[in-house]
């Protein structure tokens, strides 16, 4: 179990350098957090890489009374990248039109969020480069997976995946969209994502401000001066 989120990407900064110093060619990465729960594992790892940190907005759309089950999730982008998951959908008696409803809602949230955290940012551009995506955890990974599904479009060189807890067999699901994995625990009995934290409450809105300007200047050498 982890403290905390920052605990979690503590731990996790330590095997990602491991990682790096085994195969070289993974140097310099772009850090990319899933807001809102991913940023303060993301920091971690970014600050101990010196590595530039940005988000990947995606949101989930919950069960209906329970939201942190994911009936499926959508993906900024130019073309937002939708997934669902058919079988969560079905036990829980969605309609198409509740679907569609909801992801309209979450596209909106999703704009709502592009200009609170970009507001006066430039953002990181992601082609050729390696990619840590990162999470606080995974359970059914249907949010990850639409994450990965937008992010491949922009052909980077090479996508990890970065998460302190997952369920297993969901972890064997994703590895046919990233390079490499790294996860700290997979327990044989996953039940929820915050069953692994001690404290494991809301990161705010302010919060991921924070950590992005208290990110600002990692890896800036490494960073095109360009950015979209």
């Amino acid at each position: 179990m982890f403290r905390d989120r920052t605990d979690a990407g503590q731990a996790l900064a330590t095997s990602i350098e491991q990682l790096i110093a085994e195969d070289p060619s993974l140097a310099s990465p772009l850090v990319l957090a899933l807001p809102r729960g991913g940023v303060p594992v993301a920091f971690e790892i970014a600050r101990r890489l010196n590595a530039p940190l940005d988000l990947v907005l995606v949101r989930k759309i919950g069960v209906p009374g329970q939201p942190e089950l994911a009936a499926a999730a959508v993906v900024d982008g130019d073309e937002p990248q939708f997934v669902a998951n058919p079988d969560v959908i079905a036990q829980a008696g969605i309609s198409p039109a509740e679907i569609e409803f909801a992801r309209q809602r979450e596209l909106a949230e999703i704009e709502r969020g592009r200009e609170m955290y970009f507001s006066g940012r430039k953002r990181i551009p992601i082609e050729g480069r390696t990619v840590i995506v990162v999470d606080d955890g995974i359970a059914t990974g249907v949010t990850v997976r639409a994450a990965l599904k937008a992010l491949r479009r922009q052909r980077p060189a090479a996508l990890i995946l970065v998460v302190p807890v997952a369920a297993g067999d969901t972890l064997d699901r994703l590895r046919g969209d990233v390079e490499r994995i790294v996860c700290l625990e997979t327990p044989g009995w996953f039940q929820a994502v915050g069953a692994h934290y001690a404290n494991f409450g809301q990161t705010p809105d302010s919060e991921v401000i924070r950590l992005l300007d208290a990110a600002a200047d990692f890896g800036a050498d490494a960073v095109p001066t360009d950015g979209a």
